[in-house]
């Protein structure tokens, strides 16, 4: 325990992880009681106790897989722990943040131009899909992997990119605006399942590679005992294991959820049917 408590990083400020943080929470009040009187559908209830509790959850989220020690972990001994980041990032915080902000509030952001346009013809199943695994791909690129550790600026611009596009990624989902509607729900279960079964692609390199894809943590201390490799492997199961396991539950809680709305809707039409057969008093008493 002593052993690994002296390997373990110690506590490091991030003010900057603080900074953005505490600006996006003022954001979202400033926004609820400057915007929300005018803009809100109901004046007085600008957002529902779920919606905070889901950006609180969501701001939670991102402040946790950005600080100490995951950042100080991620950067400076495991990529498994940068792989577990990206994921808090994709799979938790974002959906959170969107699902705790109305849509009064993202009509007011997106505006009613060009980005607007854009983010809707973005939010679509087939642009969607392949902005998601693109962004995917490309974050875990051997040569952009180790320009971003090396670089802080890179880092930071690598996880702005990889926040915004999967706010937009999840809109076909969870989006609060009809002017992005959300995909049928048989549609939306299969948008997460390919979400879910192309990741496994580079997965699968990371899990079953014999030689280290990143050089950069060659040249840093491991913790736990684990060689360069082994902690490659860990990285690629969290990938696969992991975030399939996340989509997988939405998945079977949007498929149960479909199912009672489709039953409820048939138990309306039939008792509605019955109404319509049943014979009149007036007819049966002449």
């Amino acid at each position: 325990m002593s052993a690994l408590a002296a390997a373990f990083p110690a506590w490091e400020a991030n003010p900057d992880v603080w900074l953005v943080v505490g600006l996006l929470a003022a954001a979202y009040v400033i926004a609820i009681v400057r915007l929300g009187p005018a803009l809100a559908p109901d004046p007085r209830r600008p957002v529902t106790t779920a919606q905070v509790i889901s950006f609180g959850l969501g701001i939670f989220a991102t402040w946790l897989a950005a600080d100490w020690p995951v950042h100080e972990l991620a950067e400076d001994s495991l990529y498994s722990v940068h792989m577990v980041q990206h994921l808090t990032f994709t799979l938790v915080a974002t959906p959170l943040l969107l699902m705790g902000t109305p849509g009064w509030m993202l009509r007011a952001l997106l505006g009613g131009g060009r980005l607007l346009h854009a983010v809707r013809w973005l939010a679509r199943f087939l642009p969607a899909v392949i902005l998601y695994n693109l962004v995917l791909v490309v974050s875990h690129w051997p040569a952009v992997v180790d320009l971003t550790l090396r670089n802080g600026l890179a880092h930071f611009v690598a996880h702005v990119i990889i926040f915004v596009t999967a706010l937009v990624v999840w809109l076909p989902v969870l989006s609060p605006l009809p002017e992005i509607p959300r995909l049928a729900p048989p549609l939306r279960m299969l948008y997460l399942f390919l979400q879910s079964v192309l990741p496994t692609v580079p997965a699968s390199f990371l899990t079953f590679g014999k030689t280290p894809l990143y050089r950069y943590y060659e040249s840093v201390d491991q913790l736990f005992g684990l060689s360069t490799v082994e902690d490659q492997r860990i990285a690629g199961l969290i990938m696969k294991v992991g975030a399939g396991f996340l989509l997988w539950t939405l998945i079977a809680v949007l498929f149960f959820r479909w199912y009672s709305e489709e039953e409820a809707a048939s138990d309306r039409e039939r008792r509605l049917n019955q109404t319509r057969d049943a014979p009149s008093p007036i007819l049966e008493t002449r």
